[in-house]
């Protein structure tokens, strides 16, 4: 396998963990500017995709592939939100974890 595939699983991986994140993050508090950040993620996610499919399948010329890939991450950018952590440990940022609210 060549190293730009992995670069661009990489991309791809990186978009659909922070998508992830958001619905979670989203589903205990229900503050509408994560919703927005995990749609905006489900669309980055599905271009990555095919960043990362376009990588594949021109094993020579992986350019467009990632460039596809960098769009992808730029589109998937952090955006205003509301600061839900307080002064959480690091690991439970990565994670999501808040309070749920109801």
């Amino acid at each position: 396998m060549d190293i730009y595939l992995y670069i661009a699983l990489f991309g791809f991986a990186a978009i659909i963990f922070l998508t992830l994140r958001d619905i979670r993050i989203f589903r205990r508090t229900k503050i509408e500017s994560y919703r927005k950040g995990a749609i905006r993620g489900m669309l980055a996610g599905a271009l990555a995709w095919v960043g990362m499919v376009v990588t594949a399948a021109n094993p020579g010329n992986p350019v467009i592939g990632l460039t596809i890939i960098l769009v992808a991450i730029y589109l998937n950018g952090k955006g205003n939100r509301e600061d839900v952590f307080g002064n959480a440990p690091l690991a439970k940022r990565v994670l999501g974890e808040t309070t749920i609210k109801k």
